[in-house]
């Protein structure tokens, strides 16, 4: 029974800690994509840097997998539009800042996100990257 229990709380921290993914633990995770880069992409990537004309699986190993997608399309045709949000109470204070929320939202059962618990929680974009058949072609993101 301690052998399961400790499994099962082996288990929940690496929940977790996929949750707190950083580019290191990206780039470890897709070694070879990261390989064909160049140097100076390398350096980005490492910083947590998005530049245009990234690919997608370059901004994925920068900044992680989008909290929200969305596709615009206008006269100059169709672009896919990435959005990175942190949680935020209603003072302003963060309570959450990364994806792995959007896996847990269900019934509120062990994974389940305590800023969701907020009610009062707001949600607030805070980058977002434009690709244009596959390569990024615009970046916005709060002034700091």
């Amino acid at each position: 029974m301690k052998t399961l229990l400790r499994l099962l709380a082996l288990a929940g921290g690496l929940a977790l800690l996929a949750g707190c993914s950083t580019p290191q633990t990206r780039i470890n995770q897709n070694p070879e994509a990261f390989a064909r880069l160049t140097p100076e992409q390398q350096q980005l990537i490492k910083e947590g840097k998005v530049a245009i004309g990234f690919d997608m699986s370059m901004v994925k190993l920068a900044i992680g997998d989008p909290d929200h997608v969305k596709i615009r399309t206008d006269r100059n045709g169709e672009r896919e539009v990435w959005s990175y949000v942190t949680y935020e109470g209603d003072d302003g204070m963060l309570l959450y800042r990364g994806y792995y929320h959007r896996y847990y939202y269900g019934g509120g059962g062990p994974f389940y996100p305590y800023y969701l618990a907020y009610p009062s929680r707001r949600e607030h974009e805070h980058f977002r990257v434009v690709f244009h058949e596959g390569r990024v072609v615009a970046i916005e993101q709060d002034k700091s």
